[in-house]
């Protein structure tokens, strides 16, 4: 698998994801943490979480 890192990753090595994408499943895993443990998700439902999770910080930050 092909993993790819969050834009949103610093340079300093803190909070960093990374994701994969292996049909027909999205693998999320810590970047610190290559061999651990991964979270998996249909297409859809990342999809959703993607587009949800802006609206999220936005409100958490009011």
């Amino acid at each position: 698998m092909k993993w790819f890192k969050s834009s949103y990753s610093d340079t300093q090595g803190g909070n960093c994801v990374e994701v994969a994408y292996s049909r027909p499943t999205v693998h999320v895993r810590d970047s610190k943490d290559k061999a651990g443990p991964t979270l998996s998700f249909s297409p859809e439902a990342w999809a959703a979480f993607v587009a949800f999770a802006p609206e999220a910080q936005a409100s958490a930050v009011e």
